[in-house]
């Protein structure tokens, strides 16, 4: 099958975590494709580079300052939606945390820190979505960018609470699948759930590995992204599982 993303052109996504790594891969990919994007991140400077990446392609990119761990700042940033742009039609969860300490001797704050963002800001992100579809009978895509730790713990130290947040957004998933057939919405919700990623992210997170080939790129995971938004309107692809070859686990 070769997807096609025609039907999502000039239509809005909204995009968490937009300024490094998948979630600007994503961006760039939609854009370039004709959707109108929403971006959500908290630092501004970058924002307004990938605004100037951005404004000579096909669809539009608009840059919202907000850290998804704050409930006012989503609901700020799709309240702007609402009344700048329209209804929203794709969201896509990618914001996502991974602070170093452990379970043992952990910090509270930072495992607080990774659930804020993680699942919380996962939640609210989609329920304010889905609140947008409804209202504009809009038959929209939410994808939860999520982790192959969300499906199987791997040992890395000082990870703490970071499988537990992703194998939240695992559940949640299904839950929100149900709870949309329940109510016979043809919303469609894909869980996304990568291997190593050689991203700003992983750098940050000291997550290194000594062959190149155990590595994804940001493309990969946008790939998928794009392949799920592309499948025709009686598919639901529920979940992807990408990784680079040669990964162990």
């Amino acid at each position: 099958m070769v997807y096609s993303l025609k039907n999502w052109q000039g239509k809005l996504a909204v995009v968490t975590g937009v300024t490094a790594g998948i979630g600007e891969e994503i961006t760039v990919q939609l854009i370039k494709a004709g959707v109108n994007v929403l971006g959500l991140a908290r630092r501004k400077e970058r924002l307004d580079l990938l605004t100037n990446r951005l404004k000579n392609e096909n669809g539009k990119f608009y840059a919202f300052v907000a850290d998804v761990s704050k409930e006012d700042d989503i609901l700020k940033a799709f309240l702007w939606a609402e009344e700048n742009i329209g209804a929203v039609h794709i969201l896509i969860n990618n914001a996502g945390v991974r602070k170093r300490t452990n379970l043992v001797e952990g910090d509270t704050n930072l495992w607080k820190e990774v659930f804020d963002t993680n699942v919380l800001g996962l939640c609210i992100a989609t329920r304010e979505a889905f609140k947008s579809m409804k209202k504009h009978n809009v038959s929209g895509h939410i994808i939860h960018i999520n982790s192959i730790v969300g499906h199987t713990v791997v040992y890395l130290p000082q990870s703490s609470v970071y499988p537990a947040s992703k194998f939240a957004v695992t559940a949640l998933t299904e839950t929100l699948r149900q709870e949309l057939n329940a109510i016979g919405s043809k919303i469609k919700v894909t869980s996304i759930s990568p291997g190593y990623v050689d991203t700003e992210f992983r750098k940050a997170s000291n997550l290194e590995t000594t062959n190149e080939l155990l590595s994804l790129k940001s493309e990969d995971v946008a790939d998928a992204v794009l392949y799920a938004l592309g499948t025709p309107s009686h598919v639901q692809v529920h979940e992807i599982i990408i990784k680079p070859i040669g990964e162990t686990f």
